[in-house]
């Protein structure tokens, strides 16, 4: 899923269902920790291309990889159940500070990715989450894509004023998505025409 972000608001995540009869409601999480809504004033909820509205988060919890979020205005299932398929945002005023070499996702979208030679490899236009990790999603400039594990080991730098990502991806990746293999064709069977001989009642063979 592409995370774009439009007047100052980031998505973090989107509604996913109600849990239990509170008023709380499970979310799919797109932030790095759930410790996120610990440190924002307010999440808004937007549906669809609609105004995002805000709701103060009163409390958060972990759930089977998901996050419960319980919000003022929300009390029971019913009013959880109406903001399913919400996008969850953050406004970019409230996200904590970070420490020196870390970075928001939302401001490396768009930057040029090269190794470490300067070769160009493309553009860092997507990312998809996991509980494993972030896979980052490349586009060469003739479109074709790039699955890139996000991990420190394969991300060397990243130069935000420049808007360029050095990476480093482990051998072969590039050529599985470049140059792949055409499928092997198979090569039809040859039939025969052949026909085993059988013997008949009176002993002699007589073929088919």
């Amino acid at each position: 899923m592409t995370q774009h972000r439009t007047d100052g608001f980031i998505p973090v995540g989107g509604v996913a269902k109600p849990h239990g009869i509170r008023g709380e409601f499970c979310i799919k999480s797109y932030a790095d920790s759930p410790l996120l809504f610990d440190a924002v004033r307010a999440i808004f909820l937007q549906d669809g291309k609609k105004t995002p509205k805000p709701f103060v988060v009163k409390s958060w919890r972990e759930h089977k990889g998901l996050v419960l979020l319980k919000c003022a205005g929300v009390d029971d299932r019913d009013q959880a159940e109406a903001l399913r398929g919400f996008a969850v945002l953050v406004h970019q005023d409230d996200l904590p500070e970070l420490d020196e070499g870390e970075h928001y996702i939302k401001d490396m979208l768009g930057c040029r990715v090269q190794l470490e030679d300067g070769s160009p490899v493309g553009t860092l236009e997507q990312f998809y989450e996991t509980p494993e990790q972030d896979t980052w999603v490349i586009y060469t400039d003739d479109r074709k894509e790039i699955l890139l594990p996000a991990v420190p080991e394969f991300v060397l730098d990243v130069d935000l004023d420049e808007e360029v990502i050095v990476i480093d991806p482990p051998a072969g990746l590039l050529d599985l998505y470049l140059n792949p293999e055409p499928p092997k064709k198979k090569k039809p069977r040859r039939r025969t025409n052949k026909k085993k001989a059988r013997p008949n009642k009176g002993g002699e063979a007589k073929s088919e």
